[in-house]
């Protein structure tokens, strides 16, 4: 079968691979009918995620239909068509059971201790082949895969395997209540739903920071008020917006590949700050393969941080959903101790929403596929990958159908 295969930093390659087989008895094989390019496979590609293993089948979203299970396999039949959450949980650990999914004790490998276990990602992780194949072994498949009514599109589920969900725990994690007023940071696919989820968790207004004009109009489209760190100095627009004060609630949405302004009035200041950024990203991404403009590391890895803190108000929550990897150390601690501020953070527990989110897209409630502005096949995956890499105007979302 054909496969998108990580061969090292900056290599990424469509493979020939073996077809994957059951190897235990909850295992299940699912053929992919849908699978995403994330902004975390991104991380793997520049090297801000270290860690990786060669061979290593990437991906972490998908939809598709059940072709064979194990024996442990109750609930799902060959032919069933199934949403698989991005993170593994084993169902019966204490963790598991208290939905906290992406801490399970027996889904990684590597031990109770070494925490989330997702698909297509480091040695750290597993590692556990991923989804951008056209068949995947999924494990603990008793648990995992969630059943999808007829009325959910796959260009719907898709969303629903890895950024919605995610989206919605970044809210649930920022405390989003009545009212409260939100900065999200980021309008990629996660930060156009972590709009969405902030609306449905009750927010009154919602704004948004980002440098593409592209997806600052879909952050729009959505209600929220968009902020351009090109244009303007977001933590200043963000206290002009609130009276001063600064907003309820943040959520970063952004994570280690941040780049920092380029022009307008917040450049000078992170160009003051050019240094020590470059020693941040030399600390995460030691290992870096940029090709002219492609698979470049982000540039201010701790940006979204720094300005999560200054624009939130005293006694605010932030909530971190951007990608942190383990060398990742800078954080402003002390300004935020001294606003009295909670930070929370971590991996989504994926299966813990996606059946409530599976619902809310059945009824009309939501349509996610309104984040999609690209589908590709299978043979033009990797152009695809360069193209969102690279962040090029009108790219928030491509999906590939092996």
């Amino acid at each position: 079968m054909k496969a998108v295969v990580w061969h090292g930093v900056g290599d990424i390659r469509l493979d020939d691979v073996p077809d994957p087989t059951i190897q235990d008895p909850t295992d299940a094989i699912v053929e992919i009918t849908a699978t995403g390019i994330c902004g975390t496979d991104l991380h793997f590609v520049r090297g801000t995620m270290s860690g990786m293993v060669e061979g290593t089948i990437l991906g972490h979203e998908a939809v598709g239909i059940v072709r064979e299970t194990g024996p442990g396999v109750r609930n799902l039949r060959a032919g069933d068509r199934v949403v698989i959450p991005s993170t593994v949980g084993c169902g019966i650990c204490s963790y598991c059971r208290a939905g906290y999914y992406a801490q399970c004790d027996n889904a990684n490998p590597n031990g109770p201790s070494a925490g989330t276990c997702f698909f297509g990602g480091p040695k750290t992780t597993g590692p556990v082949d991923g989804l951008q194949a056209q068949y995947a072994r999924i494990p603990f498949a008793h648990v995992g895969p969630v059943w999808l009514p007829e009325q959910v599109t796959d260009d719907q589920a898709i969303l629903i395997s890895d950024i919605y969900p995610t989206a919605w725990f970044g809210a649930r994690l920022a405390e989003v209540g009545p009212g409260n007023t939100v900065l999200v940071l980021g309008a990629g696919p996660v930060g156009q739903f972590a709009i969405t989820s902030a609306f449905q968790q009750g927010a009154g207004r919602v704004l948004v920071v980002d440098g593409i004009a592209s997806r600052l109009d879909q952050a729009r489209a959505r209600g929220a008020e968009a902020i351009d760190f090109n244009a303007e100095d977001p933590v200043a627009v963000v206290h002009e917006l609130t009276g001063g004060i600064g907003v309820d609630r943040v959520i970063d949405a952004v994570g280690v590949d941040a780049q920092r302004p380029r022009t307008g009035p917040a450049a000078e200041a992170a160009e003051q700050q050019a240094d020590a950024f470059e020693q941040e990203r030399s600390q995460v991404a030691p290992e870096q393969n940029p090709q002219g403009s492609t698979w470049v590391a982000g540039d201010a890895p701790s940006q979204a941080a720094q300005w999560a803190v200054q624009a939130v108000a005293k006694a605010g929550t932030i909530g971190i959903i951007g990608v942190y990897p383990p060398d990742m150390t800078s954080f402003p601690i002390g300004a935020a101790m001294n606003k009295n501020l909670t930070v929370k953070m971590g991996n989504c527990n994926h299966r813990r929403y996606i059946p409530h989110l599976v619902d809310l897209v059945r009824t009309g409630a939501v349509d996610p596929s309104t984040v999609l502005t690209q589908v590709e096949d299978m043979p033009s995956v990797l152009d695809a990958y360069e193209t969102f890499d690279r962040r090029e105007s009108g790219w928030t979302k491509a999906v590939v159908a092996p």
